[in-house]
């Protein structure tokens, strides 16, 4: 018999690295060569030797002095990729048009050999607590994630990672990440200009804090400046904060019209456009006649509105179609980080009117 030969350190670094390859601990590319060799706690030297015998078995290939590695799953068997999905909330996401989206999705993602998963527990349940989140993702191995309306905050720490991640919203301006969805700049725009053209001048907008902190975002951003090219300073009053619980938005409506009641709410979700709507039934306010109602979000529950709701519109087909794209790249290696939204319109509705007057 021949004696056992033991593996040299470089060798046991590489089985090491070929086993985090073969279940998906690092996708797209690699980590640097001196995080990785701290991860491993050896030696750089040590770590490149390792990484040139994955390079000669066509797992890795480089591009050039100081570029990333980028990881080639030869085996047929591995070209299958675990997509994870990390939802905003769990309740939101079973709208109706949130699950039409999702379940189109998951079907061209299984359609195309990949497995879809969502993750055990949404953005709303851990808190938003990025290293609550980031835990809970460590134990739900997926090779990449889609992340629906991430805060600024978790797409920054997305960024970070080596794992290849696209978020479906949420806000990534100036972050090394692909992005998709609707682009609502136009809608939102055409939105306010229609309530300033009919009278309004108590213009609301409610929004989830993520939207609006740490400074607000793009369409938020393109409200206030609409408001300002009026000489309307809207303040907290314009895009207040509020607890985002049932109760807290209860209290946050009861607030907005006991003394200066807005004659114009614009909703950023269904289920906000829903409660609000109960509420105004509740205490005899009338739409559009004591106050109209614009929403930022198309659902399909919306078709039984009579009159027709007013609001924001775009088609999930070229959506999806980007995100299985997306897919398909990360197998195959390439790191996609472009940012390809689809233009959304306002649709004028039954629920806006002018200003009531006396």
């Amino acid at each position: 018999m021949h004696p056992l030969r033991r593996l040299t350190v470089a060798e046991q670094a590489a089985a090491h690295l070929r086993e985090g390859l073969r279940r998906g601990h690092w996708a797209g590319s690699l980590p640097g060569v001196a995080r990785l060799a701290a991860e491993l706690d050896v030696s750089t030297n040590t770590l490149q030797a390792a990484l040139r015998m994955l390079e000669s078995e066509g797992l890795l290939s480089v591009h050039g002095r100081g570029r990333s590695r980028t990881i080639h799953l030869v085996d047929s068997a591995e070209t299958k990729l675990r997509v994870g999905i990390l939802l905003y909330d769990a309740s939101i996401s079973e709208a109706p048009q949130a699950t039409l989206l999702m379940s189109q999705l998951q079907h061209d993602l299984e359609a195309a050999g990949h497995e879809v998963f969502c993750a055990a527990k949404s953005q709303v349940a851990l808190r938003h607590d990025v290293e609550h989140i980031a835990a809970h993702l460590g134990e739900s191995p997926a090779h990449v994630w889609i992340v629906e309306s991430g805060s600024r905050p978790l797409l920054e720490w997305f960024a970070g990672q080596a794992k290849p991640c696209l978020a479906l919203y949420g806000r990534t301006d100036g972050l090394q990440i692909a992005r998709t969805g609707p682009d609502k700049v136009p809608a939102y725009t055409a939105a306010t200009r229609c309530l300033l053209g009919l009278g309004h001048r108590r213009i609301v907008l409610l929004c989830r804090r993520q939207r609006r902190l740490p400074k607000p975002g793009n369409v938020e951003q393109v409200f206030l400046d609409e408001l300002a090219a009026r000489g309307i300073i809207a303040g907290d009053y314009g895009l207040p904060d509020w607890e985002e619980t049932p109760e807290g938005f209860h209290a946050l409506l009861e607030s907005l019209f006991r003394t200066t009641p807005p004659t114009a709410l614009i909703l950023d979700e269904p289920s906000l456009f829903h409660a609000a709507t109960a509420f105004l039934v509740r205490r005899g306010i009338r739409v559009p006649t004591d106050v109209s109602m614009v929403a930022a979000d198309y659902d399909t529950t919306f078709f039984w509105h009579h009159p027709p709701v007013a609001g924001m519109r775009w088609e999930n087909a070229p959506i999806i179609r980007r995100i299985v794209r997306w897919v398909e790249a990360a197998r195959k290696g390439h790191a996609d980080r472009e940012t390809i939204n689809f233009p959304a319109e306002f649709v004028p509705g039954g629920t806006i009117g002018p200003v009531r007057k006396g």
